[in-house]
């Protein structure tokens, strides 16, 4: 009997514990500091560079790119290796999972990677990691080495659309699905929120791990409110998902 496949989309929840903060949650980043939402939005972004320099501070100081997986990226990951076809869309930017031992190409990244920075004008990718090094030598708005243009971080900044094609492999891993888990997700921005209803429409049964109430609460097959990093462990070794 073939097992069935396993789709998680993955938020802000279930990297907490490795000490990302949930910048939309209660005591979030958005909600302590409105102003900070204009480092990430791109119309702000590529007309000021008072807010570039702002942006590349801010990534300096936050060690975002020092982060650990938690329990709940390894037990992905362990279910993963234990022969249960799983594949996960994430709205993080942080490379957990793949961190974790999840293989590449099971990880969709909805909003890119924070792991990564792409020039606004030739498109050129460089690793994070080089372009922050060169902001503590000194450049406060490091140009592309290739042609000049602006750096941004590889993720989707507000303001921006997500990649169609990555969109079109989440919806279809999502309608292909029998088991849909959502851990650490408000399901509230769109379109990933949809996603879980989408796969209810098609048949999956809905899981959601998550602190505070959804909108989608009242599909779901079961609701999770303890800790993602206890719960999310014992819920991929139960039945319910092998």
């Amino acid at each position: 009997m073939s097992k069935p496949l396993v789709a998680l989309l993955t938020g802000a929840g279930i990297s907490t514990d490795s000490g990302i903060p949930d910048c939309r949650g209660p005591g979030g980043l958005w909600r302590r500091d409105p102003e900070a939402e204009k480092l990430v939005t791109y119309d702000f972004y590529m007309g000021d560079p008072e807010i570039r320099r702002r942006s590349w501070r801010m990534r300096r100081e936050t060690h975002t790119l020092g982060a650990r997986p938690n329990a709940a990226h390894h037990a992905v990951a362990a279910l993963e290796r234990s022969g249960v076809p799983v594949r996960v869309i994430t709205q993080n930017v942080d490379g957990l999972h793949q961190l974790a031992g999840l293989p590449e190409r099971k990880v969709l990244e909805l909003h890119g990677s924070a792991r990564s920075v792409v020039c606004t004008g030739c498109r050129a990718r460089a690793p994070m990691e080089e372009a922050l090094a060169r902001v503590e030598a000194g450049e406060a708005d490091p140009p592309c080495q290739i042609c000049g243009g602006i750096l941004k971080s590889a993720t989707v900044m507000f303001g921006e659309h997500l990649d169609p094609v990555v969109l079109g492999e989440a919806v279809a891993i999502t309608k292909a699905c029998q088991v849909f888990i959502a851990v650490g997700t408000s399901l509230q921005v769109h379109p990933a929120a949809g996603l879980a209803g989408l796969a209810v429409d098609h048949g999956a049964r809905l899981i959601i791990v998550n602190a505070e109430p959804t909108p989608y609460d009242d599909r779901a097959d079961r609701l999770v409110r303890e800790p993602i990093g206890t719960a999310l462990p014992q819920l991929l070794r139960s039945e319910e998902v092998t």
